[in-house]
């Protein structure tokens, strides 16, 4: 027990919470601070306040002491953070309106003085310079002390971030106008309304940049609200109204008309239909009897089901897609280390940039207030939140929307990655076809039909694989003989002793049998064959009969290779079956390249066989067979109904269960980076054209600090406009 709690402790990932972070500079120092620490590997998201965080010999606690070092504060994210947190920031958010709305009044008189000066008499419209002083003051230090205590913990922290320029930049404006004041000094100008402006500006950008951002996470908070937070249960015979935290796997509860099913489980008695639209973004209601799996949160219609818990708390299906879109929306994307490069060593370059625009105004103007109104200005326009919030912000938005569609996406790489896939490799069966194949023919050589499939379900009776299912189902509910000296040969079949005799079931080539006509005449028909034979040691004695087993094709299969081919995607299909069988299969789905005959184990050769330096290779599987291509592929793709190693080893899973579901993960890339590319040209361009601009005297301090905070508000407004995406099939 003591060994495996300390291999727990030896490695693990935590999740933070993190305060007082301001732009893309504060989330690249504090990585970098994090990085830095023995036994940490930290992923710091600007956008979602969150630290995810590698730990390797060290607790929690060592986190939050480096993250408070820094100068920010860290929190670990449990169940109950998510709702605190929504409620401090909404206090949070109540206190800077009303700031905002005290700055406002204090700046306007300020501001609005400046269009009297317009008119006759000039500056003698101007307020007394005392009431200037009076009405910028608490501006600039109560409402904005925010600025100073942030470039503080970052200076502290050995870095520098947006807040070391506003308050540099306001404080130098104020400073130089009080000393003007105070000693009187007529024939200069005052700058109050500049610093006071800026300040108000900045604040009124952090509140809109704060309502938009708390959008991009409505995802997750629509996924939180749709589990109902009671379930009607069983216990001894009576029926309870109990939280849905109380239930335990094996509990029996009811689902009654209209309501919502509250955890996963298994419909032991009744009969309805089940809105799964949340999950799979499916409209049409699924039909749910004795043995069928439903899920929490999904919309029971009119008939009532009596069901049996599988899935409770963490493990519910609902709790497992909340949890990877989480962790999605706080992944970074390959494109985003451009951003984190520029804004770490950004603020030191502005701050350069304005001393020599100072000095430079100075020495060849003579104007010190001239040269000071230019060097604010520089500070205030070259903000870089905007450039921090570009990527994390369409991530969040673009996951998201994935969610609901049915896209579970594991990273943003693998996100990014999707836009450029080459190839698509399948898998057929439980891919392509719907993963339940039926045993169509039974043709008996040397026994009756009923005894074949007799010893045939006997062999496969405890196989997983889905022909084996099918032999199994075609035989019925009747008692199976035991089978001794079991062997399992991957890609070929089973093997045993059934009533004395050694038996042997599997592919044609295992028996010579691949050119038989009445095997290639039921290939040839687009089905699976296996042979049963008696064996003689490893010699064949007699063939018993032969079978074909047929799995139908996924509806959606051929509409989703034409999209995909028509989006410039070679798809290829990879099956173990032979080629005939696989041609025949391929031609109904409308795919012109295939691998048949491939064993499971080299699956993933193939997909490394396929890979080129200038081409991107994805996979789709589902099976446990399919983990060792899913790893290989550069983009992999689980089917939801797939195995618990399948998804585990996907980049991507989709819930719907059809291969749609890569075109719209394809689709919903290119979307999200196309989002991403325009927003770091909307970061580049404000401070591109508005650093020279400042620097050439072009530029007055309160329009850079609008214009600052228009370029965040700008890049959030255009990343939610991606919550218009959603797959779109017409027109193909």
């Amino acid at each position: 027990m003591d060994a495996r709690n300390n291999q727990e402790t030896a490695e693990q990932v935590l999740e933070f919470a993190i305060g007082g972070m301001t732009c893309a500079a504060c989330s690249t120092r504090l990585e970098k601070v994090l990085n830095r620490q023995p036994g940490m590997q930290a992923n710091v998201n600007l956008a979602a306040e969150r630290a995810r965080v590698r730990l390797s010999g060290v607790g929690a606690e060592a986190v939050i002491a480096a993250v408070a070092k820094a100068g920010f504060s860290a929190t670990p994210v449990d169940a109950g953070t998510r709702e605190r947190e929504k409620l401090e920031k909404q206090r949070i958010y109540d206190q800077e309106i009303r700031r905002f709305w005290i700055a406002v009044a204090l700046t306007l008189p300020l501001v609005g003085q400046m269009l009297f000066m317009f008119g006759p008499g000039g500056h003698e419209n101007e307020l007394p310079r005392w009431l200037q002083l009076a009405l910028a003051t608490p501006v600039q230090f109560w409402i904005g002390w925010r600025f100073y205590d942030g470039a503080a913990k970052a200076l502290r922290g050995g870095g520098a971030n947006m807040d070391v320029l506003v308050a540099l930049g306001t404080s130098m404006a104020w400073g130089f106008s009080a000393v003007v004041t105070v000693f009187d000094l007529h024939h200069q100008h005052v700058y109050f309304e500049a610093g006071a402006a800026v300040i108000t500006l900045v604040l009124l950008g952090k509140l809109l940049e704060a309502r938009a951002k708390a959008r991009t996470s409505e995802a997750i908070e629509a996924l939180i609200r749709l589990q109902p937070r009671t379930a009607r249960v069983e216990r001894d015979g009576v029926w309870l109204e109990l939280p849905v935290d109380a239930l335990m796997p094996g509990d029996v509860f009811l689902v009654r008309p209209g309501e919502s099913v509250p955890v996963d489980g298994e419909v032991i008695d009744g009969e309805s239909s089940v809105d799964e639209a949340m999950l799979t973004g499916e409209s049409m209601p699924v039909g749910k009897r004795i043995g069928d799996q439903v899920f929490a949160a999904t919309a029971n219609a009119s008939g009532s089901l009596r069901c049996r818990a599988t899935g409770v708390g963490e493990q519910t299906l609902l709790a497992g897609i909340i949890r990877l879109v989480g962790e999605a929306q706080g992944s970074k994307a390959p494109v985003q280390r451009l951003a984190d490069r520029i804004s770490g060593i950004f603020v030191p370059v502005v701050c350069a940039i304005a001393l020599a625009t100072f000095a430079a105004w100075w020495w060849l103007g003579g104007d010190f207030a001239e040269a000071l109104v230019n060097a604010v200005a520089v500070l205030v326009i070259a903000c870089p939140c905007a450039l921090g919030l570009a990527t994390p912000t369409a991530i969040m938005v673009g996951t998201g929307q994935g969610a609901r569609a049915g896209v579970l996406v594991r990273n943003a790489e693998a996100l990014e990655r999707a836009q450029k896939i080459g190839v698509l490799a399948l898998d057929k069966t439980g891919t392509l076809t719907c993963g339940q194949p039926q045993v169509t023919d039974v043709v008996p050589l040397a026994l009756s039909r009923e005894e074949a499939l007799r010893l045939a379900a006997a062999l496969e009776h405890h196989s997983e694989h889905p022909l084996a299912r099918a032999v199994v189902a075609a035989h019925g509910a009747g008692e199976l003989p035991s089978v001794g000296n079991f062997m399992a040969s991957a890609g070929r079949g089973v093997a045993g002793e059934v009533d004395g005799r050694r038996l042997r079931l599997g592919a044609p080539d295992w028996f010579g049998l691949s050119t038989d006509p009445l095997v290639t005449d039921l290939q040839s028909a687009g089905k699976t064959v296996i042979v049963l034979a008696e064996m003689d040691g490893d010699a064949l004695k007699s063939v018993l009969a032969v079978m074909a087993i047929a799995d139908a094709l996924r509806p959606t299969s051929r509409q989703a290779v034409a999209l995909l081919r028509k989006r410039g995607v070679r798809v290829v299909m990879l099956t173990g079956d032979n080629a005939a069988t696989a041609a025949a299969i391929a031609a109904q789905a409308g795919i012109e390249e295939f691998r048949a005959g491939i064993l499971p184990g080299d699956k993933a050769a193939a997909i490394n066989a396929l890979k080129s330096p200038a081409v991107l290779v994805a996979m789709v599987g589902d099976g446990i067979n399919d983990a060792p291509a899913l790893a290989a592929a550069d983009v992999s793709f689980a089917i939801g109904a797939g195995s618990d190693a399948a998804i585990e080893a996907a980049d991507l899973t989709l819930i719907r269960n059809d291969l749609l579901g890569v075109v719209d993960a394809i689709d919903l890339s290119h979307m999200t980076f196309g989002k991403i590319r325009q927003n770091l040209f909307f970061a580049f361009i404000y401070n591109a054209a508005g650093i020279p601009l400042a620097a050439l005297g072009l530029l007055n301090p309160v329009v850079a600090g609008a214009a600052m905070a228009m370029s965040s508000v700008s890049v959030v407004t255009n990343s939610l406009l991606l919550k218009r995406w959603s797959p779109r099939r017409e027109g193909n």
